[in-house]
């Protein structure tokens, strides 16, 4: 029988697949469900603000991208102009990722609901943004590379929990004049480094940090989590791409407000009765 560890990989790993393509940010989900998962008592103290974990449930995704988008992705290794656009794109995130003070910063972000709940109002109003100021009239071919830089600074800002990378770079595509398909697409794309870049960076972390228990960083929890992301996530990205194409962003805008306002009112209270 599986003991609490892998079920809280488990649920974790649901929470991963439905937030990380839905524009309503994994990682502060990630937080804010370790955090009551914690304060129910039904997590182990050792997956608490566990970044490995964090890393293989991302890991789960970038497979369900590389399922959803096999095409566009075996498209854009043939394409020069294409691969230039998300290196470009990706070029923030590399010099965030070279500097070990920010790395840490980022690390101890990971630890506060209260972080992820204000997280989560930038979140919507990046998408209040993005709904309301979209031009919606170029396709990706059309992308000039400053735009794409322009997109991809975005995404650096959502390495801050509560702040969603899928709806930060959306949006960030759409106001730069990209249709709603190729916006989509673009944030997708330039997910595929992003997320293996992180998982990339924190291999030789799992590897040379000691496990706290048997169980907690134990590969069989790694993967519970993963799997089920992967499988959640392919799910959850073929129904984001028909909201886009419906233009219902402004759903998540919501969502987002509403999630971040009960959270840091949540994490204000808690601080006032401690």
């Amino acid at each position: 029988m599986l003991d609490s560890a892998y079920w809280s990989a488990i649920l974790l790993g649901v929470v991963q697949g439905i937030a990380e393509f839905l524009p309503i940010s994994s990682s502060g989900h990630l937080v804010i469900a370790g955090a009551l998962l914690k304060e129910a008592g039904r997590m182990q103290s050792e997956l608490e603000h566990n970044l490995q974990l964090n890393v293989a449930l991302h890991a789960g995704t970038l497979g369900s991208i590389a399922v959803v988008y096999f095409r566009e992705l075996l498209a854009t290794a043939r394409d020069f102009r294409r691969c230039m656009l998300v290196g470009v794109a990706t070029l923030p995130l590399v010099v965030l990722g070279l500097l070990p003070d920010v790395r840490h910063a980022i690390e101890e972000l990971f630890q506060s609901p209260l972080v992820a709940g204000c997280g989560l109002l930038v979140t919507s109003v990046l998408l209040t943004a993005g709904w309301r100021l979209e031009r919606d009239r170029d396709e990706l071919s059309q992308l000039s590379p400053l735009n794409a830089l322009a997109v991809g600074l975005f995404q650096s800002v959502a390495v801050i929990p509560g702040i969603s990378r899928s709806g930060s770079t959306i949006s960030a595509g759409l106001l730069v004049g990209l249709r709603r398909n190729a916006a989509t697409e673009f944030s997708f794309l330039i997910a595929v480094p992003a997320i293996g870049g992180a998982t990339l960076l924190t291999i030789k972390d799992v590897l040379e940090a000691p496990a706290a228990s048997p169980s907690a960083n134990s590969p069989g929890v790694l993967l519970a989590g993963a799997l089920t992301a992967f499988l959640v996530g392919i799910v959850s990205l073929r129904w984001l791409l028909k909201l886009v194409t419906m233009r219902r962003l402004h759903w998540f805008a919501v969502y987002c407000f509403v999630a971040g306002c009960a959270t840091i009112v949540w994490q204000l209270a808690a601080r006032g009765g401690g």
